[in-house]
């Protein structure tokens, strides 16, 4: 009996350390950056030009399976297909998508020292295919990486934003990317023996591949705070818990790079009643790094602001939940009707139930950012609806915050004393935010589940907490109740998903120093993924050639005037261009592309009209947004011309107004089939604008697109006019903050 005891023990006890060593990542192979092909790609139309400069496309947004989230992509539990590597990104944006340059943007919080030299040399290589004697490049690639600051409150919520370098020399680059300490740790890793475990269930060595990736992480120490960056040992995390500690150690550092906001408005993680208000200010916001905003990615728009919010505060700081209006449903509020309903259902009280509702409603509020709907057990996606979402934006993100809108911050404004008044003066760009290593994916609107990031709904741990039974009766929406796969509502989320957008510059040539002056010029623009061409333009005697592009802050003490030019994107050809194929090789060319690639047709859509955003930065911070953001503020139709559609326009109420106005345009496309352009497709009824709906199954096959009609577009970045006296000093145009 005991030698059976003592073998049992024995088995018992190597089980466990196998397991540990499993967890530990001790018996996994490591994922490496790799190798991009040696081959440029086919040549293909030449660059849009208009007057010495051309219009180039590409994606500074971009992950590979060195972020925890792009790795858990292609784990089986997603459906995955594999590792998708920096090598991989660089092939799919030369060869699929057909972009100008690119960027990679590994979240800085998983790196290690590894991972980040190995990126390095990646991005090099990629970057020295196909180039010429003069420097420019078929393909530029630019080196860089997300901060991703997640917070419980608005009041210690700083979102995302990507860093972009300008440069690839050793000399030039930071010996670490710089990462957010959050105060919502929301993706710690399993412990060693609950990640062994996975592989033993699931029989899938994958798993032993994630739990090394993971322990490569974790085994990279955090840097002491407080040294300056230079004295730091080469072999460790760094980390700061604001924005003014990552433009410090940008400073730091000196070398030229620009920090890009995104997401603003994505209620996944961005608490309730979030805005911008406590980062304006010099030390949150750093004019010189921080000049572009991204409006819009495969993550949705966040381009618009409205006036409702999905809590309220009170005087006393107290969060409520607001009551429902004909535009805006509170997903609060909802929590408290699915928990009525349930009540009711069970039998119970009406008294009960009403109260049972308010408590509902407060532990919604009060849950962490992005997680209320925790407070209600196993609420299905017909249940909530349509709450929480825009109804009336273009492919919004979900659980929109319009506090934190890109309208929002260009409607914000401080002012002390006699000093000039403090705003976000932000360019516009869109990428695509993919996580599969894919640059550029809104070319096509097709293969859903590679193109978007579609998949994430997909995420369900074979092992963790048991699932809640659809209670008549709410809880704390406490996260450490539920596996992590449920802190995202993947229901109703995997309908807001989009193939992503592409940021543009107008450039000289397509060289590393022409896109980069562009970018910090702002003379840059943002499409929701079609290679919509667009300028937009002051028509400004001091300005040379008497325009002042897009990007630019002017003082007048007159009427401004302003012309746009559009012209729709190219129609697209199946599959790829001829000799391709050759270049890449079959296999992996159907493993990156699916086999489509960017195959523009000589035929253009048409631009259907072109719209003007009107915002009147604010001169006192009680002023309401809503009184000064006009969207649109005027609106033209075009005429269907696939030439393109030009439109002059002037603002007479600027000289009687006296007040700075920032101005930036639209161009919207015939509408056309998109992924996901349904979001939840909604039906309305007596019950309310969503009685009915079809959300996008997270499951369904690579051929449900989940197709809907959109209108594509194009966003200018803004025209900044400050008000001058007619006796203050000569009118001026400023290109820099």
């Amino acid at each position: 009996m005991k030698r059976f005891l003592l073998l049992g023990s024995l088995a018992i006890l190597g089980l466990l350390a196998v397991l540990y060593a499993a967890g530990r990542g001790w018996l996994g192979e490591t994922l490496h950056a790799g190798t991009p092909l040696a081959q440029p790609r086919v040549p293909g139309p030449a660059s849009e030009t208009e007057g010495a400069k051309r219009v180039l496309f590409g994606d500074f947004h971009v992950h590979t399976g060195f972020s925890a989230d792009a790795y858990t992509l292609s784990l089986p539990l997603t459906g995955g297909s594999g590792s998708h590597t920096v090598a991989d990104a660089c092939d799919f944006a030369r060869f699929c998508a057909g972009l100008d340059f690119w960027s990679v943007n590994d979240h800085a919080e998983g790196a290690s020292p590894r991972r980040w030299r190995e990126t390095v040399e990646t991005v090099r290589q990629c970057d020295a295919v196909g180039r010429d004697a003069s420097g420019a490049s078929d393909l530029v690639s630019f080196l860089g990486w997300e901060w991703s600051h997640m917070g419980t409150t608005p009041e210690n919520h700083y979102g995302h934003r990507n860093v972009v370098l300008r440069d690839l020399e050793d000399a030039s680059i930071p010996t670490r990317p710089i990462g957010a300490d959050s105060p919502a740790q929301y993706f710690q890793s399993a412990p060693a023996l609950v990640r062994g475990v996975l592989p033993l269930i699931t029989g899938e060595p994958a798993y032993l591949r994630y739990a090394t990736a993971l322990e490569e992480t974790e085994a990279t120490p955090r840097c002491a705070d407080g040294v300056p960056v230079r004295e730091l040992p080469s072999d460790c995390r760094e980390l700061t818990a604001t924005p003014a500690g990552l433009f410090a150690k940008l400073r730091d550092w000196g070398h030229a790079a620009l920090v890009i906001p995104h997401g603003m408005t994505w209620g996944m993680y961005t608490p309730p009643g979030s805005n911008w208000e406590k980062q304006l200010s010099p030390e949150q916001h750093d004019p010189v790094l921080q000049r572009l905003v991204e409006v819009y990615s495969g993550h949705g728009n966040v381009e618009p602001y409205r006036d409702w919010r999905g809590v309220t505060v009170d005087a006393d700081g107290v969060r409520r939940c607001p009551p429902p209006r004909d535009d805006y449903l509170p997903a609060c509020w909802q929590a408290g009707e699915i928990i009525r309903r349930r009540c009711g259902d069970a039998g119970l009280a009406e008294e009960t139930c009403e109260a049972r509702a308010a408590d509902a409603r407060r532990h919604f509020v009060e849950g962490a950012a992005g997680l209320g709907h925790l407070a209600v057990p196993s609420a299905s996606a017909e249940e909530w609806g349509d709450a929480g979402q825009c109804r009336d934006c273009f492919s919004p993100a979900f659980s929109y915050r319009p506090g934190s809108s890109a309208q929002a911050l260009l409607g914000l404004s401080r002012s002390e004393g006699d000093a000039p008044p403090q705003r976000f003066r932000l360019g516009f760009i869109a990428s695509s935010d993919n996580h599969t290593a894919r640059p550029g994916t809104g070319y096509k609107e097709l293969l859903r589940t590679r193109m978007s990031d579609a998949r994430m709904a997909r995420v369900k741990l074979p092992i963790g907490a048991p699932e809640f039974d659809p209670a008549p009766e709410a809880r704390p929406a406490d996260p450490g109740d539920v596996a992590p796969s449920e802190w995202i509502e993947r229901e109703r989320a995997g309908s807001f998903y989009f193939t992503g957008g592409l940021v543009a510059v107008h450039a000289t040539r397509r060289h590393r120093e022409a896109i980069w002056e562009a970018l910090e010029t702002r003379e840059t623009y943002a499409t929701s993924g079609p290679r919509i061409l667009l300028w937009f333009d002051a028509i400004d005697a001091n300005a040379s050639g008497g325009r002042a592009p897009m990007g630019s802050h002017l003082t007048m003490d007159r009427e401004p005037t302003f012309e746009v030019r559009a012209v729709g994107s190219h129609e697209q050809a199946p599959g790829c261009r001829a000799g391709t194929e050759e270049r890449v090789g079959a296999d992996r060319l159907a493993r990156l592309c699916g086999g489509e690639c960017f195959h523009p047709t000589d035929t253009r859509r048409p631009i259907v009209r072109i719209e003007v955003i009107r915002v009147r930065p604010q001169r006192t911070a009680d002023e309401p947004l809503a009184d000064l953001i006009e969207d649109p503020w005027r609106s033209f139709a075009c005429d269907g011309d696939l030439e393109g559609c030009v439109v002059r326009f002037s603002d007479p109420e600027f000289v009687a107004g006296q007040r700075d106005t920032t101005y930036y345009v639209r161009a919207i496309e015939v509408a056309s089939p998109a992924v996901n352009g349904g979001t939840l497709r909604c039906e309305p009824g007596d019950a309310g604008p969503c009685t009915q709906m079809q959300p996008c199954d997270p499951w369904a096959p690579e051929s449900e697109d989940c197709l809907a009609p959109v209108e594509e577009r194009a966003w200018s970045s803004p025209i900044f006019v400050d008000w001058r006296a007619p006796d203050a000093a000569p009118a001026e145009i400023a290109r820099a903050p």
